[in-house]
């Protein structure tokens, strides 16, 4: 257990590592990611450098990604000593708005989040080529006109998902539903992120033991918030044998941990350590969207003109970007030992994750 505490002993190396990556020529590298209603906009004394951040649907109390990215905005604004603001996205139709309100109103540094952020950073950093962007979970080139002033921040999920998998493998090999060596997962909707997550979840569970079977549905929720859709399908899972049901679906996938819960069967939680829920959780796939808030801004303060965009920064178990959460006292120490194992294996390079579902799946 000790050896998943290491992560944060790093965090200040890998700030160090973000700083040296942004003047490489590289354009993806490993990191050391006025309609709403703006919440605790704060002007704490100090620079006059200035960091926004514009959150996904689900809101700042989905416990997962908003969350995490909230709580990265909150260290930038102690610990950095700069004015910060949150602008809340309720709709699809906000994302625009809040990026472009938040140039407007001279942010230095302007952070979307979310996968969906894309086309509205398309749009607002050409029209405001003196700030600053970065986009959690973007693809700096899935940006139109590949904008110089746009900083992907990427993870890789399907290493969390990897570790996850592993553990629940291990669950449903040591007691079978019916007989049956079954793992579910649900997703919110088919990006690529989620994909990722989901992918690696899969290639670790069939690791565990290439008999068991993978169930993988979608609620088919672009809020990220919809808890009875994602209940509804990881109760289909459950009735389908599945032993571990996967949520990776924000705010919506609570409802994949009350499944869980109520039909007496593990839930992996997603992005945020969702442990505290309930010893019903396994554990949950790490994705330290605070941290890469956190790295991207510091970077961006320090460097001023010099911070550079065009790339992806890369966030991965290597450099303690991605992970996983505590581990419920339900399942043997020897289980994490072997997580533990494999999570060396994924850093030594040992293992290689896919980042895709095999062809028929998902």
């Amino acid at each position: 257990m000790k050896r998943r505490l290491l992560p944060w002993l790093t965090m200040a190396l890998s700030a160090t590592a973000l700083v040296a990556v942004s003047v490489a020529p590289a354009r993806t590298s490993e990191a050391a990611g006025p309609s709403a209603t703006p919440a605790k906009a704060t002007a704490p004394a100090g620079g006059a450098f200035k960091v926004a951040l514009v959150t996904d649907i689900g809101g700042l109390n989905d416990r997962s990604f908003n969350f995490l990215a909230n709580k990265g905005r909150l260290r930038v604004q102690n610990e950095l000593g700069v004015q910060t603001r949150v602008f809340i996205t309720t709709t699809a139709a906000d994302r625009i708005p809040n990026l472009r309100t938040a140039a407007q109103q001279g942010y230095d540094l302007v952070i979307g989040v979310g996968f969906l952020m894309a086309e509205p950073l398309s749009v607002v950093a050409k029209a405001f080529p003196n700030t600053k962007f970065a986009g959690v979970d973007v693809a700096w080139e899935t940006v139109k006109g590949g904008p110089k002033n746009v900083r992907g921040l990427l993870f890789k999920e399907q290493e969390a998902g990897y570790l996850a998998g592993y553990l629940a493998g291990l669950q449903v090999v040591r007691k079978p539903a019916q007989g049956e060596y079954v793992v579910g997962a649900v997703g919110a909707i088919k990006i690529p992120p989620i994909v990722r997550y989901l992918a690696g979840y899969y290639a670790g569970a069939r690791k565990a033991d290439p008999r068991i079977k993978v169930l993988i549905n979608y609620a088919q929720d672009s809020t990220f918030s919809d808890q009875a859709k994602c209940k509804e399908q990881a109760l289909n899972q459950i009735a389908n044998n599945a032993g571990v049901v996967f949520q990776v679906a924000g705010q919506c996938g609570l409802g994949v941990l009350s499944a869980a819960k109520e039909k007496g069967v593990f839930g992996i939680g997603v992005d945020a350590d969702q442990g505290y829920i309930g010893p019903h959780v396994l554990t949950s796939a790490i994705k330290k969207v605070d941290v890469a808030v956190f790295l991207t801004a510091q970077a961006a303060k320090a460097q001023g003109s010099r911070f550079r965009g065009g790339y992806n920064a890369t966030f991965s178990i290597k450099n303690s970007g991605v992970g996983y959460g505590r581990v419920t006292t339900r399942v043997p120490k020897s289980d994490v030992a072997k997580v533990e194992a494999i999570r060396k294996q994924i850093v030594s390079g040992k293992i290689r994750v896919p980042a895709n579902l095999p062809a028929g799946v998902g």
